[in-house]
């Protein structure tokens, strides 16, 4: 059985989208319906921007969104078993599931990316990637260190994301390289993604998916709080209510999938970074990407 997998903020690159836009009218139609969402030519960033230009908060979200959705607009036989996507992804998901439409999805997406921001700026916060150690030592470790500093992203087995206070975060790294960690290394982010510091964030992006029309998906969506299937609206609204705070749970998501007879995985959207990581999880998956 196949599940289409989404990607999220990281996989975005210069003249994203550009091929997509030349070869569909569906996809020339969700680009223009994207800059009048987001008040900005989205389109102009995407194609003729830098990397640099790519990395703002405000466009990659949006960017990386319109890029998935679009990609699963050309897939000519779109029969999902499942979908799921990676923190920024589970949007490309909802609306590629017609959970929600496209221009709903765009919509929160850009509040997401805003309100993430905002709470950047209140406080110095920052990210890390612990690699080589087991789930539960960075677990233990994270919660022995004074501060705030949490599991963020569940990438795949010896591949853990920490967030929170930068002096927290420093401090476990330390430790955390005492405990044998291969890598503990501060990430270029500009804020602690998926943790307690982005509370602020996560009040005003509930109050935008309140106000938002959500439908059941064509298949199960696999969340990423929980990590299990999901089909009613109104269990995918409170799941992604509280994901802005709370772990992406990636390797246990696919450890389900794999569980309910989910073998092969298509990844929509930009770059190739969840094929790898879902090979990781689970070496006899197939992945593959849209061409």
């Amino acid at each position: 059985m196949k599940a289409y997998v989404f990607p999220g903020q990281g996989s975005q690159f210069p003249g994203m989208g550009k091929e997509l836009y030349e070869k569909s009218a569906v996809v020339r139609g969700l680009f223009d319906q994207a800059n009048q969402i987001l008040g900005f030519d989205i389109k102009k960033i995407m194609f003729e921007g830098t990397a640099e230009d790519l990395k703002q908060t405000n466009v990659t979200q949006p960017a990386v969104f319109l890029h998935s959705v679009s990609l699963a607009q050309m897939i000519e036989t779109f029969e999902p078993k499942a979908v799921a996507g990676h923190s920024l992804g589970e949007f490309s998901a909802l609306v590629a599931a017609n959970a929600l439409s496209f221009e709903d999805g765009m919509q929160l997406v850009a509040k997401r990316a805003e309100a993430m921001q905002e709470a950047c700026e209140l406080q110095p916060s920052t990210m890390a990637a612990i690699l080589g150690l087991e789930d539960s030592i960075v677990e233990e470790v994270c919660a022995s260190v004074d501060g705030v500093v949490v599991p963020a992203n569940y990438n795949c087995p010896g591949q853990l994301v920490i967030s929170g206070e930068v002096e927290a975060v420093e401090k476990a790294c330390e430790l955390l390289k005492e405990k044998g960690a291969k890598r503990a290394l501060i990430l270029p982010v500009g804020g602690a993604f998926h943790s307690p510091m982005m509370e602020p964030a996560r009040e005003k992006l509930e109050k935008a998916i309140e106000q938002v029309k959500f439908h059941k998906p064509i298949c199960p969506i696999f969340q990423n709080v929980t990590a299990s299937a999901v089909s009613d609206p109104n269990e995918i609204k409170k799941n992604l209510n509280i994901q802005l705070t709370a772990p992406v749970r990636w390797t246990q998501t696919i450890q389900n999938m794999w569980a309910e007879g989910l073998t092969s995985y298509l990844e929509v959207g930009p770059g190739r970074t969840l094929q790898g990581l879902i090979k990781k999880i689970e070496r006899e998956a197939q992945v593959s990407g849209v061409l």
